[in-house]
């Protein structure tokens, strides 16, 4: 059985699990904690880091774009980069967006405060911080939508990896609640598109303790 070293809140391994379910690629997920620098999980990657996937033959995998690339390679049944050169670059284009600029300016801000602090033992949320993650959301909620009301989908006119990588961010926030869905109404309707696929629902039953994600996490239907 395939294995994928993961965090459950972390984006980039649930960008990994989204495109394992889409590609119907059963895989065993481990929980990788990282902090403690496990020899075996260092042989695996040096770096230290999840996700990490270990394919059945043994080939190590480590970095969410590395594996999602190495998957779209190695399982072109169900391509999920693009089908054209064109649309191969603009799918590239905003995984990048989402996994560097979103990720810096919204998620970092928020989980990285609220989450990754108490898991480190770096101390409290700061206020500021917080703040600035809120306000940089409402842009980005603003451009998803609008690239969901120009497009069928986010790049274009398939689902793509860039939809699973704003969505991968968008659900380890809305895990905690950090969502004002209801002032991004078309994001909102692509988010429930794509939350309603059966890739989806490994994430809609994570659990983790100390944080209760609110009603709505994993309904379809809002």
């Amino acid at each position: 059985m395939r294995i994928l070293h993961h965090l459950p809140l972390s984006p980039q391994c649930r960008l990994v699990r989204l495109v394992l379910g889409e590609k119907r690629l059963p895989c065993e997920l481990v929980i990788e904690r990282v902090w403690e620098q496990r020899e075996e999980f260092l042989a695996l990657n040096p770096a230290g880091e999840v996700p990490v996937l270990v394919e059945e033959n043994g080939l190590a995998v480590p970095g969410g774009r590395v594996i999602c690339e190495y998957l779209d390679e190695a399982y072109p049944d169900t391509p999920l980069l693009g089908r054209t050169l064109a649309e191969r670059v603009e799918v590239r284009r905003l995984m990048d967006w989402f996994e560097n600029r979103f990720a810096q300016e919204v998620t970092r801000n928020l989980l990285g405060e609220k989450v990754d602090k108490r898991l480190y033992g770096r101390g409290h949320p700061d206020g500021n911080v917080l703040r600035a993650g809120y306000g940089n959301m409402r842009f980005h909620l603003d451009y998803i939508g609008w690239l969901a009301e120009t497009r069928s989908w986010l790049a274009g006119p398939s689902i793509s990896m860039a939809d699973f990588a704003a969505a991968a961010q968008l659900s380890a926030l809305d895990f905690i609640g950090d969502v004002n869905w209801a002032k991004a109404p078309a994001a909102k309707d692509w988010y429930a598109r794509v939350k309603s696929r059966p890739c989806f629902r490994g994430l809609l039953t994570d659990r983790m303790s100390g944080i209760t994600p609110p009603g709505h996490y994993a309904n379809l239907d809002f």
